[in-house]
């Protein structure tokens, strides 16, 4: 009996204990499967984090041109093809913004296919620096001096860097930067020494006016004149509404100009002269903004108001002259 009831007891024992068991595999199974469905949960969240949040994206670069300073009086072409130290300088510059990434264009293929144009344009007058920089589609070029320093002490170079907006002119930034100074002959290599010096910080300097311009727009001035044969006056009425020519002038700048940044410096009976007006790097179609195409936007839009006129662009000023 006593042996009975033992094992009635064991048999108890062990039925509690499996029950227990499986009581404790379902829990282990249902945190697994807990724990593998908040897993799915975070990756698919984290992903979608991932997806949804933007891309850290680089500002856009300026594309550069590096090319020879030329004193005035002097042929940029013949500077560049007889002065061997300047034409090294100007390769080490480009390798240089190359090496970081930057678009660069080469000054020498430029050049080349200028010269070819010419051949077909020999009768026009023109300024090679103004055309091979007109051709490059360059946001940016730099002009680079080199000049070599003799001394018992060691052999040096001076490289100046100047950097200018290709639409405008405006100076982006100067560098001066002298190499240590070595017994040796080899300008190359201290042509290289030096360019490593100062390219970061230039490039630095660059990029800085450059994100400026996307930003705030380019500077372009506009003086509007009346030709002295002409009866018009800036106050006179121009159309229908009684609008005077003075203010619809103003109105089509301002409302032309990137962000309607625009200063009116002065009007008088016969001028009217925006001394800053913005326009965007580029167009609505993406492309490198023409000063030329606002020009013929803006006569066209006089020519509606029954008014001609002459136009003169130099570097980023526009001049107009109403007959």
């Amino acid at each position: 009996m006593e042996l009975e009831n033992s094992l009635k007891k064991i048999i108890l024992l062990n039925d509690s204990d499996s029950k227990k068991m499986t009581k404790y595999n379902m829990q282990i199974k249902q945190f697994a499967k807990g724990f593998f469905l908040i897993t799915i949960l975070l990756s698919s969240f984290s992903g979608s984090a991932q997806e949804k949040k933007p891309a850290a994206t680089q500002n856009a670069q300026p594309t550069i041109m590096v090319i020879p300073f030329t004193p005035a009086g002097q042929d940029l072409r013949a500077n560049f093809e007889s002065n061997e130290l300047l034409r090294v300088a100007i390769t080490k510059v480009k390798e240089a913004f190359d090496q970081r990434g930057v678009n660069t264009i080469d000054f020498r293929a430029k050049l080349k296919q200028l010269s070819n144009a010419e051949a077909l344009q020999s009768d026009q007058k023109t300024s090679i620096k103004d055309d091979v920089i007109a051709i490059s589609g360059a946001d940016v070029y730099i002009e680079v001096e080199a000049n070599p320093n003799y001394s018992s002490t060691g052999n040096s170079v001076t490289i100046i860097m100047s950097a200018y907006d290709a639409f405008s002119g405006e100076s982006y930034a100067n560098k001066v930067s002298n190499s240590a100074k070595f017994y040796t002959t080899n300008y190359e290599k201290l042509v290289e020494k030096s360019v490593a010096t100062e390219v970061p910080n230039l490039l630095s300097t660059i990029q800085e006016k450059f994100d400026d311009i996307q930003v705030n727009g380019r500077t372009i001035t506009i003086r509007v004149g009346i030709d002295e044969k002409s009866k018009l006056k800036m106050d006179s009425e121009v159309d229908k509404e009684g609008n005077y020519l003075g203010d619809i002038i103003e109105d089509y700048v301002r409302d032309n100009s990137f962000k309607n940044k625009y200063h009116l410096q002065g009007v008088s009976d016969t001028k009217i002269t925006f001394d800053l007006v913005k326009v965007p790097l580029k167009d609505a179609s993406d492309n490198p903004f023409r000063l030329s195409r606002f020009a013929s936007d803006f006569r066209r839009f006089l020519r509606t108001k029954e008014i001609q006129c002459s136009q003169v662009l130099v570097g980023n000023s526009l001049v107009f002259t109403l007959n």
